[in-house]
């Protein structure tokens, strides 16, 4: 299995998000990383040229308890980075990527950001799963006119920020979206008194406003909303709230630390009390490690979970045949698609660079503004996780839409597996 150790048993963990530590050693050392800059050269050698390469920098939680989020979405970005290179790169030069930790700390991440917007060459940044972090480097972000891929965090506010022209651009969910989208599967599903359990950030606020105008539009309303910090240990009293306004389902936004505690302190209720849970995916940014320390609780608790692509049960499959042969290549130990672990980082990071490749080569210049509005003029794109008509306009920054989402659920063996999709 190809993984790293990230989220141990709770048993053994702090309340902080800073302690864990991560143990990827196959490019980039995490563990040695704080907020220094890493070079990640390209799994593959790449020939010389005369010109200095293009940068492309990942700011993401490489050490935290969303450090394979991180690893995900690097490991994509190394595939398209790649790829490109080996076809001769963009405007005769090779891409080169630079990954800052940011450890899931907005000051950081600022930091990251600041930094990266003074580098000669480097033309754009990738960000991770966390949307508090990049909710904060907005204004750091569009004082460099740096542009930021969106690979994961969903909040809203993080494309629709007040800012013009805007420097933000994602692949990924959109908080708007996945409301509509989690309320429409649990109606589905026959719940209609749903509880909302929300992690206490702008993330969690992005999410509630989505949930409730969802339900509004269906005559629906939550029946309680709780809401817990970073750090928290133990949601029972939480549950106790919404088992006593009589909830039938539990709406979740977590990211992977406190998701263990909320799929803990569920299997630890009486069995009356039980509810199932439908989680944004935010959970899922803690890998396989995650998975494991929830293994034994999954057959107490009926978990499902927001995804967008699976190499197991993939759009395209014959795209996505390629992309995973180019994984298994330059990731050892990875045999099958199983193996593949936060596969919605890698596809949308994957995704990402080469919409940024199409831009670049448009703009006919790595200059930012330039490449910005390129962006927004792209022709049609056959990516792997969608056929792009037009992927970014300058009305609409997000590649994605509702369409896009599944649902799905663990295997036995941690595998992320897609639940067949609703006609």
């Amino acid at each position: 299995m190809c993984h790293l150790s990230l989220i141990l048993p709770l048993k053994y963990q702090s309340s902080s998000y800073g302690r864990a530590q991560a143990a990827s050693r196959d490019v980039f050392d995490t563990a040695q990383a704080n907020t220094q800059a890493k070079t990640v050269e390209p799994a593959l050698p790449a020939p010389q040229h005369s010109a200095p390469n293009i940068l492309i920098g990942l700011d993401a939680d490489m050490s935290s308890a969303s450090a394979e989020s991180g690893e995900a979405i690097r490991r994509g970005i190394v595939l398209a980075i790649n790829e490109i290179n080996r076809n001769g790169g963009v405007l005769g030069r090779h891409f080169q990527l630079i990954v800052r930790d940011h450890r899931v700390n907005p000051g950081r991440g600022i930091d990251n950001i600041e930094a990266f917007g003074k580098m000669k060459n480097l033309v754009a940044v990738v960000g991770g799963i966390h949307t508090p972090v990049a909710l904060e480097e907005l204004e750091t972000i569009h004082h460099h006119q740096l542009i930021y891929l969106g690979a994961w965090a969903a909040g809203t506010p993080v494309i629709d920020n007040g800012y013009d022209p805007n420097y933000v651009f994602r692949v990924s969910v959109r908080d708007e979206y996945a409301g509509e989208f989690l309320v429409r599967e649990a109606m589905r599903m026959g719940y209609r008194r749903p509880g909302l359990l929300l992690e206490q950030t702008g993330w969690g606020e992005s999410n509630e406003r989505a949930i409730i105008n969802a339900l509004r539009q269906r005559g629906l309303a939550p029946v309680g909303i709780e809401w817990f910090q970073w750090g928290t240990m133990d949601m029972t009293d939480l549950y106790d709230g919404l088992v006593a306004a009589n909830a039938d389902v539990i709406l979740l936004v977590a990211n992977p630390l406190e998701g263990v505690v909320a799929i803990q302190s569920m299997a630890y209720l009486p069995v009356a009390q039980r509810l199932p849970i439908i989680s944004h995916w935010g959970i899922t940014g803690g890998g396989r490690d995650f998975f494991r320390s929830v293994r034994e609780h999954l057959s107490s608790v009926d978990l499902y979970f927001l995804q967008t692509f699976s190499f197991i049960e993939p759009p395209f499959p014959e795209r996505a045949a390629r992309l995973f042969n180019a994984y298994k290549s330059t990731f050892p130990q990875c045999n099958s698609p199983q193996d593949v672990f936060s596969p919605v980082g890698t596809a949308h990071a994957y995704e990402l660079i080469h919409l940024l490749k199409l831009a670049i080569e448009k703009a006919a210049t790595i200059n930012r503004p330039a490449v910005r509005k390129a962006l927004e003029h792209l022709g049609t794109y056959q990516g792997v996780i969608r056929d792009y008509a037009s992927p970014f306009t300058p009305t609409r920054h997000d590649a994605l839409t509702i369409d896009d989402f599944r649902l799905a659920r663990y295997s036995d063996q941690g595998a992320i597996i897609p639940l067949q999709k609703a006609q």
